[in-house]
C-alpha cells in the first residue's frame, strides 16, 4: 500500500541552497512528457539566429531559437545550444563564437543552417563571410555580436552558453521569427501615434 501522498505546501517549499539529494520529492515527480513539452516551447516566439565558430577544418554554424540577453554591464548573452553538436565543440575549443540575428527575409539561411544532412562548407556557400577576432561572420544580418565564452553549462540536452561580447553590429530591417514551429515575421498591432 502506497502512502498517502504529500501536502501541496510541502511539495512546493522553495530549496534556496540548491542542494537537492535523489530522495526529494521535486526532482522524483515525473512530469510531462517531451512531447508535451514540446507542444509548450512551440508557443514561444522567439527571434531565429545563427551561431557560428571557427572549427578545425573550417567555419561551423547552426540556427538556433535560444538566444537572449543576460546583462548590458558587463555586456553578456546566452545561447543554448544543442548537445553533441560541432558548433558546440568548436566554440568549447576555442572560446569566441559569433550570434547573427536574422532578418525575416533570411529564413532560408535560417533553414540551410538547421538542416543536420548540410554540410558545414554547404552551409556557407554563397554567404558573405568575413572573420572578426578569428570567428566567422555572416554578412546581412540584423545584427551581429562576437563573444569570448564566460560559461558552459550542460542542462539536458543543451548547453547553456553565457558570451561576453565583444564586437558588435547593428544593421536594419525586420527579424524573422519562430513560432508554432513555422517561420514568422513581425507585425504592428497599431499604428505608430504622433509624436
Amino acid at each position: 500500500m502506497s502512502a498517502p501522498p504529500r501536502p501541496v505546501a510541502d511539495l512546493l517549499t522553495v530549496d534556496r541552497a540548491h542542494d537537492r539529494g535523489p530522495g526529494d520529492p521535486l526532482r522524483e515527480e515525473p512530469g510531462p512528457g517531451a512531447a508535451r513539452c514540446l507542444g509548450l516551447y512551440a508557443k514561444l516566439a522567439a527571434g531565429v539566429s545563427v551561431v557560428t565558430a571557427r572549427g578545425p577544418e573550417g567555419p561551423l554554424g547552426m540556427t538556433v531559437s535560444a538566444v537572449t540577453s543576460l546583462s548590458a554591464r558587463p555586456p553578456l548573452l546566452v545561447a543554448c545550444l544543442r548537445d553533441g553538436s560541432r558548433t558546440l565543440a568548436a566554440v568549447t575549443a576555442h572560446r569566441t563564437f559569433a550570434v547573427h540575428l536574422l532578418r525575416e527575409e533570411q529564413h532560408e539561411l535560417a533553414v540551410r543552417f538547421a538542416s543536420p544532412t548540410t554540410p558545414a562548407a554547404d552551409r556557407f556557400a554563397d554567404t558573405d563571410t568575413r572573420h572578426v577576432l578569428g570567428v566567422p561572420v555572416l554578412a546581412g544580418a540584423l545584427a551581429w555580436s562576437v563573444c569570448l565564452v564566460e560559461d558552459v553549462r550542460r542542462y539536458g540536452d543543451h548547453h547553456l552558453v553565457v558570451g561576453r561580447v565583444a564586437a558588435v553590429h547593428v544593421g536594419g530591417g525586420r527579424p524573422l521569427l519562430w513560432h508554432d514551429r513555422r517561420f514568422r515575421s513581425l507585425t504592428e498591432l497599431a499604428p505608430d501615434g504622433p509624436g
